[in-house]
């Protein structure tokens, strides 16, 4: 029979109200299960590690993902599978991580929420952890059809890294615009079998431990003045992720180009991507991204900014070659980006 490990971090799916304040409070893994009787009648062991303080998503940050991946590597070999019960705010920014963390996966790392407690009565809670199961649990020919790690919200899987929270009102919560959705969940379970990434054969799990959060964002907007830019350029980190208009097109105003550069010469590392959620960076098609390309950017692609900024830590931990982690950003590694041209 097969094992998985629910991996509880907290999160909306955990919450109850309370009758005196009205005000949400967490409750433990236990509660939870008294709420989802169904769990009983599926056909595998779970197993359930709680964290001691239940975190709240907006408090997530690379020390956690880095218990996550401890946790996973401990029991890798014990489960089949896994599914992270986790607040929606952040889920991207993990799953994103742990994609980069975890190298060489070939077991199912499944991350679910709500939008709703999972004692409402109206709760998509029920649905989100039992099909997150049933997907972690799934096999064929003795492998997992899903080796990757997921999203699952509203009926959808997602590929973990490409994926952002899009809405905060609808059960609808993530979108996945520049690749396709893993599975389905209606009266069947449908897979979508060409898209789900396939492990290397015979290649252990090889867990990263360790993310440098030493990284900026530029977000560029009409009229941004010279000084903003200079100041996060400027500013005591080593990766710069740089959302830009469109397919990566800029200001060609020679003080902004040169102070990207200067930033380049001086070791750090400037990712291109862009502020549309669909679509890709393409740097050199138009005149207002080619010096872009000159001074030495790198191309973000289509990454989603969760990925772009987590796959900066990760690959910062890697390596202190500037040019190593320029070259690294612009490969695909785990799926999260697709080389247009």
């Amino acid at each position: 029979m097969n094992q998985i490990l629910i991996i509880y971090t907290g999160g909306t799916i955990g919450m109850m109200t309370d009758p005196r304040t009205g005000a949400l409070k967490p409750i433990n893994f236990e509660q939870i299960m008294e709420n989802v009787p169904e769990l009983e009648r599926l056909n595998c062991r779970i197993r359930v590690h709680s964290f001691a303080e239940i975190i709240d998503s907006s408090n997530m940050n690379p020390k956690i993902w880095c218990e996550l991946a401890e946790l996973i590597e401990k029991n890798y070999a014990k489960v089949d599978g896994f599914v992270i019960l986790h607040g929606s705010d952040t889920m991207a920014y993990t799953a994103s991580a742990l994609s980069f963390m975890l190298e060489n996966l070939a077991k199912p790392v499944i991350f679910t929420g709500s939008q709703l407690p999972i004692s409402a009565i109206r709760t998509d809670a029920k649905e989100n952890l039992m099909t997150a199961i049933e997907i972690a649990k799934s096999k064929k020919h003795d492998r997992s059809r899903v080796p990757e790690v997921c999203i699952y919200f509203d009926y959808k899987l997602f590929r973990g890294n490409r994926s952002f929270k899009y809405n905060s009102v609808k059960f609808e919560a993530f979108r996945s615009p520049n690749y396709p959705i893993l599975a389905e969940s209606g009266v069947h379970l449908l897979f979508s079998i060409n898209d789900i990434r396939q492990p290397p054969v015979d290649k252990p799990l090889v867990v990263h431990k360790e993310l440098l959060n030493e990284v900026a964002v530029l977000k560029l907007y009409p009229g941004i003045s010279p000084k903003v830019v200079e100041t996060i350029l400027n500013s005591d980190v080593r990766g710069i992720i740089m959302e830009t208009f469109g397919a990566g097109n800029t200001t060609t105003d020679q003080w902004f180009i040169d102070l990207l550069k200067s930033a380049i010469d001086k070791g750090k590392v400037i990712v291109d991507i862009s502020q549309c959620k669909v679509g890709t960076v393409e740097l050199g098609r138009y005149e207002t991204s080619k010096q872009l390309k000159d001074v030495g950017v790198a191309n973000g692609y289509d990454m989603t900014f969760e990925a772009a900024v987590t796959k900066m830590m990760f690959l910062l931990s890697q390596s202190s070659d500037p040019l190593q982690v320029k070259e690294w950003l612009e490969t695909d590694l785990r799926g999260e980006l697709t080389i247009s041209y």
